[in-house]
């Protein structure tokens, strides 16, 4: 049975109850888990106050700020977390970010800082937020993050997300890699198109969501808690010899060449 209770799993890019990342949360805390949760500051407080009253069910103990941007923020949430918990078990990476006029129109279009600013909160997040827990992961532990077959293939207006994906897919071989020999393992899922508040940046999102229900083998998309089920396995000792890999959570769409 799938249990992790006894595990401390700290949960990134929840924005409210559409996220993934929600999705993933709720079960990880049906599961057993002790939740730690970040949320990305802003001056006015609005979105920490959402994300509080978001999550408050689920109990969290540790409740963090963390821009991804700010490495000396980063690294007050593993100060925190290491004084707080000892140790972290599991880590889950939902986070994603491009200009919404990098998503729509000619990928030739992008613009130097829009390229650079996709990579930096969507891909290279992932190393520095693995960096800072690999140290307290003592007992071994799983890293999770999210992807999208737009960043195999190409999907309209996905563009520069797109680059960012596949950037992060490599980044989840190289750092399975590393952190093989102390029992860390990372793996990401692929979710199929879920409206949230990030792809609802994407030109055509809804256009794309119906095609998938037409196309893909179960002739529907997926949920947030389909998409959290298959994290809290990842996370789970169910997958203990499952490490380098990308999980298509997409009902079956990826299969399909037609």
């Amino acid at each position: 049975m799938l249990d992790l209770t006894g595990k401390n799993a700290l949960v990134t890019g929840i924005a409210n109850n559409r996220s993934i990342a929600w999705g993933i949360a709720q079960q990880l805390h049906a599961a057993g888990a002790n939740l730690g949760v970040t949320y990305l500051p802003d001056d006015k407080g609005k979105f920490e106050k959402k994300v509080r009253d978001l999550v408050e069910p689920l109990n969290p103990s540790l409740f963090l700020p963390c821009n991804v941007q700010n490495d000396a923020q980063v690294d007050e949430v593993f100060a925190a977390v290491k004084e707080k918990w000892g140790k972290v078990d599991i880590l889950i990476h939902c986070l994603a970010f491009a200009n919404r006029d990098d998503l729509t129109g000619d990928f030739s279009n992008t613009s130097r800082q829009g390229y650079q600013t996709a990579l930096d909160i969507s891909a290279y997040s992932l190393v520095t937020l693995a960096k800072g827990a690999k140290d307290l992961m003592t007992d071994g532990g799983s890293i999770v993050t999210l992807t999208y077959l737009g960043g195999v293939r190409v999907v309209p207006n996905y563009n520069v997300m797109g680059i960012a994906k596949a950037a992060l897919e490599m980044n989840v071989k190289y750092l399975a890699s590393e952190l093989g020999p102390q029992q860390i393992r990372v793996n990401g899922i692929s979710a199929g198109p879920i409206r949230t508040l990030a792809s609802s940046a994407v030109g055509g999102i809804l256009d794309m969501i119906h095609h998938v229900e037409e196309v893909a083998p179960l002739r529907r998309t997926v949920t947030q808690q389909e998409v959290g089920n298959a994290a809290a396995f990842l996370c789970s000792d169910l997958s203990s010899g499952v490490t380098g890999q990308i999980l298509y959570v997409d009902a079956g769409y990826e299969i399909m060449g037609m």
